[in-house]
């Protein structure tokens, strides 16, 4: 009878919807392989292109996973964890506040406690990236991952190998859901594939080739490589050749800046794809420009460089501005002072010795027609990426007065000039003695083949950039895959127990990069995949660098075909794609609460007064 009269607990608002246990789990992967199922055809050089627009009528065709898994709008908590480690491979942001959050848990007892609070107060203090990732399942997952590299010295972005990245978390999810249907334990996977992981990144490590010493035309040579093995899989990959040049030449341009948007890339629609060409220096459009522009010179050897960011145009008064006179005359006065402070600003500039003018702010036609008639060339309203790349190329420093302009903040080049590009006019720096950016000028039929070119190019620029600063790099081809799923499964008979099973589940999934690539060419993966095993099986080890030959459809050492990938990247991809389906393992329980006026009213009418206090923004009730 006490027990009848014991009252109900209310844990969750009335109106939420909670999911747990194994039904929940499983439901998850399905989701995760969904989306992996998504870019899974876009994988290798003859994967397809996904065309995708969205309710604003804007069309983009893209084979780039990270493109298409953002462009996706993915609803699922679990799914859009594929969505942020496709973005961490390919995005280059700093990491500075994830750095911040490792300092404060190797100072915390128990980081199951402590970690969101740590976590939080850093977002808040230092990135201002938003919410605490508290309140947001897949950012939860997706930061601990990030931690996770950051420990293991893998935190920094990679660039490329975003499908391989969501198709490995795929598969690796795939894999284990049997195991899962049949009782495992999710601890006793994420324990296994955790120590598979391990084992797979020092593999490719062991089997990583360094390209440090070598002369920088052979260095040039070998990184233009590894740019046409990233180039063949996009929709450039006919002139893969042409622009991996291209890329080198734009990366070693910069050296050790680390900035990426030092190199530029500027589209230009017509033309054909070979018509596009590099500038060691900055160029860019022609900004808008008054009478008296065509007036002015447009080249220069060896001219001082002036800039700015300031108007250049004379000021009229504020609407609400009032002046009292006593005497007429005194208005004349006022007047002449207006132009007396522009022409002021403009004799400064001339004074400089300067001969090119450029400036953030505008410059109007009085300042125009004035430079023209001393001839300088001037150029406003120049965004501000493409001042601080003339910045930094130049040598020269943005004032913000024209007060005192010393030889020491003016910048130089050995040429300037403007040049008819398509049906626009740009302006070239070249010769630059910083030497320290870069612009590509893209040319091409339509816009959206020019938007995937640039996509296509970051990708490269990326690899080079990585391998620039790892300089060590591995076969492509799924030839480290197969490696790699060799040596899981060998050690996997050392083990005694279910963990064998599990590793062995991972060695099969990894075999997914060399299978896809065979399927999206039209090549029997069943026939490939078993030569491939034969080959890397060998004894003497000769087989570890075969990978499947795109050509033939038979297979091929990746290496001497010269199918490469930075090792950074696979260690990368192995890494993330393993914490991501370790954490979608780790969730047993999905809490979605009300949300909505619906859910607030009904809240109200379960416990009185609640209505009243909860509402947002309501106020008090009207009588």
């Amino acid at each position: 009878m006490a027990a009848m009269l014991q009252p109900q607990i209310i844990l969750l608002k009335e109106g939420t919807d909670t999911s747990q246990g194994k039904a929940q789990l499983v439901s998850n992967i399905n989701a995760c392989t969904a989306v992996a199922d998504v870019v899974r055809t876009t994988l290798g050089p003859r994967g397809m292109d996904k065309l995708i627009h969205d309710d604003k009528g804007s069309v983009t065709i893209s084979n780039d996973g990270a493109t298409i898994m953002k462009l996706l709008d993915i609803v699922h908590p679990a799914a859009k964890i594929l969505v942020d480690i496709a973005k961490s491979q390919d995005s280059e942001l700093g990491l500075s506040p994830f750095r911040e959050v490792v300092a404060l848990l190797k100072n915390v007892e128990g980081k199951d406690e402590g970690f969101m609070e740590a976590f939080g107060c850093c977002l808040k203090k230092r990135s201002g990236l938003g919410v605490c990732a508290k309140y947001c399942f897949a950012e939860e997952m997706f930061v601990e991952i990030r931690l996770k590299q950051e420990e293991l010295g893998q935190g920094d972005e990679v660039g490329d190998g975003t499908t391989t990245v969501v198709l490995l978390a795929g598969e690796f999810l795939k894999e284990a859901k049997p195991f899962i249907e049949d009782g495992v334990h999710p601890q006793n996977l994420i324990r296994s594939y955790r120590t598979a992981s391990s084992l797979a990144i020092e593999r490719v490590k062991e089997l990583s080739t360094s390209i440090e010493g070598k002369s920088l035309e052979e260095k040039k040579s070998l990184l233009a490589k590894c740019a046409a093995t990233t180039l063949s899989s996009k929709l450039i990959g006919g002139e893969k050749e042409f622009f991996a040049s291209m890329v080198v030449d734009a990366v070693i341009a910069i050296g050790s800046e680390d900035r990426l948007n030092m190199i530029g890339i500027k589209k230009v629609p017509g033309g054909n794809m070979r018509d596009s060409f590099l500038v060691n220096g900055v160029a860019f459009k022609k900004t808008f420009s008054y009478a008296g522009f065509e007036q002015q010179p447009k080249k220069f050897v060896n001219p001082k460089i002036l800039l700015l960011n300031i108007e250049l145009e004379l000021k009229s008064e504020k609407e609400n501005a009032e002046i009292r006179l006593s005497d007429p005359s005194q208005y004349q006065s006022i007047v002449d002072a207006e132009w007396n402070i522009i022409y002021d600003k403009l004799d400064k500039c001339v004074q400089s010795g300067a001969k090119v003018v450029l400036s953030r702010l505008a410059i109007g036609d009085l300042a125009t027609q004035y430079f023209a008639d001393r001839d300088i060339f001037c150029a406003g309203r120049v965004t501000e990426e493409d001042l601080n790349r003339v910045a930094a190329a130049t040598g020269g420093t943005v004032q913000t007065s024209v007060n005192n302009v010393i030889d020491e903040v003016l910048g130089t080049c050995e040429l300037f000039e403007e040049r008819q590009v398509g049906n626009e006019r740009f302006n070239i720096f070249s010769g630059c003695p910083s030497g320290r950016t870069a612009t590509i000028v893209l040319r091409g039929g339509a816009d959206q083949f020019i938007e995937e070119a640039e996509r296509s190019l970051h990708d490269a620029i990326m690899i080079v950039r990585r391998a620039l600063k790892n300089s060590t790099v591995v076969a492509g081809g799924g030839a480290i895959d197969m490696e790699i799923s060799r040596y899981l499964r060998q050690h996997a008979r050392t083990i005694a127990g279910k963990s064998q099973l599990f590793i062995n589940s991972y060695a099969k999934a990894l075999e997914v990069i060399p299978r896809q690539l065979c399927d999206n060419a039209g090549f029997d993966a069943t026939d490939v995949l078993n030569k491939l095993r034969q080959k890397h099986a060998l004894p003497s080890g000769e087989g570890a660098p075969y990978g499947v030959d795109i050509n033939t459809g038979g297979i091929a050492d990746s290496f001497a075909n010269f199918v490469w990938e930075p090792s950074v990247v696979k260690i990368n991809a192995i890494n993330a794609a393993t914490e991501a389906a370790c954490l979608v393992l780790s969730v047993d329980e999905t809490s979605e609460s009300a949300q909505g006026e619906a859910a607030a009213s009904a809240i109200g009418r379960g416990r009185g007064g609640a209505a009243l206090r909860g509402g947002r923004g309501r106020g008090m009730r009207r009588r």
